[in-house]
């Protein structure tokens, strides 16, 4: 079978690979339906290795070549183990986190900061490729009535779903979200279902700032030509927003984060970079505001699945394109020219 595998920085191959084995006990193996380019998958691409390691890694023993590819949706064709609601034939989203099972975090529900965690696609083979072999504690059932393109959304959504739950944002609450790329459009819908009464969105991209006008933003803003932190302020009634949600990583955006939430309020950093970022102390000890991070998500996936059954939430606005996962490279090299032209490019094995 094909599979898209990083070997190196700028190394992105379609090779010829073995199907997977027979399953092991603990573990399944899906046929993969769709699976969407990750800006952590464009990262490691373009300037890579960051997440994964040159290395075995300390959970899987493995090390590159790694198939790319976390944020995926499939059937299951092969089960090594018993799994409640899961059978051969079932419609499977995957909670890609992979997990020890046996340290603090794991033992108290917080898999996702697992002491020695990784995730499938950068410390195991991940889904772009016909089939792959997940570990069975990652199957998520897709509900009736949601298809398997919108449930290969159900990871990035997850991300901003877990963001607004760490920040607690309560119904009423006025929420300022510093750029609209996936992992931001993802917080502003799940902002929405929590009842934010303002929806404040900070993005210089057009493509990317109309679709949060589009999605429901109360006032979207270009920080090259406005002062942002003035104009939440003032139309919060000169208090500022509850909480701002920072979605890019970068050390300047961290630092607007934390000068703009009101006092009392919680920024909630969920974007990644190697980057550092200067926090004043006087910005954040005389006003008590709340600095947290969010790291993607623990047992969201679930959450944003019984969602969309349900008609909560509409996550078409994040699905910008579909590609054979022939054309894998070339939508890596289309995402990197312009981001801003999508959310979120699903690419589709064309076999089984």
């Amino acid at each position: 079978m094909h599979a898209l595998r990083w070997h190196a920085k700028g190394e992105l191959r379609l090779d010829d690979v073995p199907e997977p084995p027979a399953p092991a006990p603990g573990q399944a193996v899906i046929a993969v339906s769709y699976c969407g380019i990750c800006g952590t998958d464009l990262h490691e691409f373009a300037h890579g290795p960051n997440l994964i390691r040159t290395g075995p890694h300390p959970l899987t023993g493995l090390e590159p070549p790694f198939t790319l590819g976390h944020e995926m949706s499939g059937t299951v064709v092969a089960l090594g183990s018993d799994v409640p609601g899961v059978t051969v034939g079932t419609r499977v989203a995957v909670d890609p986190c992979l997990r020890c099972g046996v340290c603090r975090w794991c033992t108290h529900g917080e898999y996702h900061i697992c002491a020695k965690g990784g995730s499938i696609g950068l410390a195991a083979d991940g889904g772009f490729a016909s089939k792959v072999t997940v570990p069975v504690e990652g199957l998520v059932p897709i509900p009736d009535g949601v298809s398997d393109e919108l449930a290969a959304l159900a990871e990035p959504l997850a991300v901003g779903l877990h963001a607004i739950r760490r920040a607690n944002v309560q119904p009423g609450d006025h929420v300022l979200l510093l750029g609209a790329g996936p992992i931001g459009i993802a917080a502003l819908l799940a902002a929405k279902l929590a009842g934010a009464a303002g929806l404040y969105v900070s993005e210089p991209v057009p493509d990317r700032a109309r679709k949060a006008a589009e999605i429901g933003a109360t006032e979207v803003y270009d920080p090259a030509r406005t002062d942002v932190r003035r104009e939440v302020f003032l139309r919060t009634g000169r208090v500022g927003p509850d909480v701002v949600v920072e979605a890019t990583g970068r050390p300047e955006l961290v630092e607007l984060a934390v000068n703009t939430v009101r006092r009392g309020g919680r920024a909630v950093l969920c974007g990644i970079s190697g980057a550092s970022a200067s926090l004043p102390i006087t910005q954040i000890v005389p006003f008590e505001r709340t600095v947290l991070g969010s790291l993607g998500y623990n047992f969201d996936i679930p959450r944003v699945l019984d969602l969309m059954a349900t008609g909560r939430l509409d996550a078409t606005p994040m699905l910008t394109g579909v590609r054979p996962l022939s054309a894998g490279r070339d939508a890596f090299a289309e995402l990197e020219a312009d981001r801003g032209s999508h959310l979120k490019i699903l690419l589709k094995p064309e076999e089984h």
